[in-house]
């Protein structure tokens, strides 16, 4: 498979078996993610791989309480699922991948999303699924909610990502052609 075979292959999936992905297979992918660019070479990223799917519900219970609580901004479409009891804002995914960087660095969100880029790919390589997970994300970014994952204050939670197996092959999503300004 070729670069741009995985790019099209990778999709936001957002129901899972619950088998899990071996250690081995999460080390394959944060390793991947490491070879992403960072500014300065910084390589500021650090890794937090949660599969205790008791730990995973309570996240998904806490974040939702404090997006309800905090956002108010929320689409009503958004409101609605996160009201929903059942609802796990993890799609009850095996597996929560969350890379974090030192807070005072400037670029320390964009160095997260680029390693967050590659381990996505990286997991569509695997033939596992992967979506980030912006409903966690707000809380992640607390103090408290760093710290039901153990990582540090002096961190930033940037990008929770979700991976495991997908319950269901993911239908394409249609592509808009760009709109390119060309120079010279």
């Amino acid at each position: 498979m070729n670069a741009l075979d995985i790019l099209r292959s990778r999709h936001s999936v957002r129901d899972y078996t619950r088998d899990a992905p071996q250690r081995s297979i999460i080390e394959r992918l944060i390793e991947a993610a490491t070879l992403a660019p960072s500014a300065m070479n910084e390589q500021p990223w650090h890794f937090t791989a949660v599969q205790d799917r008791a730990l995973l519900r309570t996240i998904s219970d806490r974040a939702k309480a404090h997006l309800l609580a905090t956002e108010s901004s929320l689409p009503d479409h958004a409101k609605t699922m996160l009201e929903g009891e059942a609802f796990n804002v993890f799609y009850n995914a095996p597996a929560l991948i969350v890379i974090s960087a030192p807070a005072e660095l400037p670029w320390a969100v964009e160095d997260c999303a680029l390693a967050a880029e590659n381990l996505m790919l990286a997991a569509a390589a695997e033939g596992l699924g992967s979506c980030w997970i912006g409903f966690a994300q707000r809380l992640l970014s607390t103090a408290a909610g760093a710290s039901l994952i153990g990582v540090s204050s002096n961190l930033r939670c940037v990008a929770p990502i979700i991976v495991g197996k997908p319950a269901v092959t993911p239908t394409p999503t249609a592509r808009r052609t760009p709109t390119i300004h060309w120079i010279g």
